[in-house]
């Protein structure tokens, strides 16, 4: 028999290829997109400074609890209001928990670290994480590989880790201990990373973010009760400011503000201005909490963020 002839008069439209995010997109940034992209990751880079001063207040466990219950429920609200699909299917319930249980632990590590450290050292330690994603990928997601641009990039940014570990001018006793589980914070958060790659093309976006908070936020605040030596040591207006400056700046709203221009522009291009938070949170820890900057910190900043433009910035002819 003869294929039968197409219909007439129908009009086929081609199918629109896969966004793939990783890639840069080709729309160019406005004056104002840029300026926002630098705000957020100044922002995002003050973080361990808005960590130190809470920790001042209140305890380890009860200062994460509380971040990740007020930035959930914060994205609940928006979720609702811009009317986004709050349900998940039962058999993804799994790696929900997981994910919950995996957030949970990092943020444990990273709170008590950075009572053992100061914010300068925790800003440039948490921006070892994109070179942790990069070698787990290498092993676990199938096509991510390590290319020789990838490895100069890594060098440079576990060297800038190992001068801060190195760097002893102005810190206290214990400073590398703590500097050690916030690195050990960084590689648990580096493996939520890897984790959510494998099962993110069941979720919408924001589930990944608001139900592991949903999860961690009583976890951590049942560890509060039982492990923190105070819940609350003190509460003034600063601390209170610093705490909404991590829930709602950072946790909330800061992950939909990137999360939109991400969606937009794609991965590559919006990674491209990362190296401004170590810069930021050097300088904020200097500027703010009096922290010395040393020849070392100096000398690990600049190998933290050369490492991070390699990274991220593609040059010709090198892959």
């Amino acid at each position: 028999m003869p294929w039968p002839k197409k219909p007439t008069g129908i009009k086929y439209l081609p199918r629109k290829p896969f966004k793939d995010l990783t890639m840069t997109s080709k729309n160019e940034f406005s004056a104002v997109t840029t300026t926002a992209i630098v705000l957020l990751c100044i922002i995002f880079g003050a973080n361990p400074v808005a960590v130190k001063i809470t920790l001042a207040g209140l305890g380890s466990f009860t200062n994460a609890g509380i971040r990740f219950a007020i930035a959930a429920v914060v994205i609940l609200l928006w979720a609702l209001l811009s009317r986004q699909p709050l349900k998940i299917q039962k058999h993804l319930w799994g790696s929900t928990l997981t994910l919950g249980m995996i957030l949970a632990t990092q943020m444990s590590l990273f709170y008590i670290g950075m009572t053992k450290t100061n914010a300068s050292h925790g800003a440039l330690i948490t921006n070892l994480l994109p070179f942790l994603v990069l070698v787990l990928s290498h092993f676990f997601i199938p096509g991510d590989r390590i290319t020789p641009r990838k490895v100069v990039g890594m060098l440079m940014g576990f060297s800038g880790v190992f001068l801060i570990l190195m760097d002893k001018e102005g810190m206290g006793s214990g400073y590398q201990t703590g500097d050690l589980i916030v690195l050990a914070a960084v590689f648990v958060w580096a493996c939520r990373i890897i984790f959510t790659k494998k099962v993110i093309q069941d979720f919408e976006p924001f589930h990944l973010v608001l139900y592991p908070f949903l999860l961690a936020a009583p976890l951590l605040l049942a560890c509060g009760v039982l492990l923190d030596p105070a819940m609350v040591i003190r509460l003034d207006r600063t601390i209170i400011w610093a705490l909404l400056y991590q829930s709602i700046a950072i946790a909330s709203l800061g992950f939909v503000a990137w999360n939109t221009l991400l969606k937009q522009y794609g991965a590559a291009s919006l990674h491209s201005f990362v190296f401004l938070m170590p810069i930021a949170g050097v300088c904020f820890g200097w500027l703010i909490l009096g922290e010395p900057v040393t020849s070392h910190l100096l000398a690990a900043l600049a190998l933290v963020t050369t490492g991070l433009m390699v990274l991220h910035l593609k040059l010709p002819g090198f892959p």
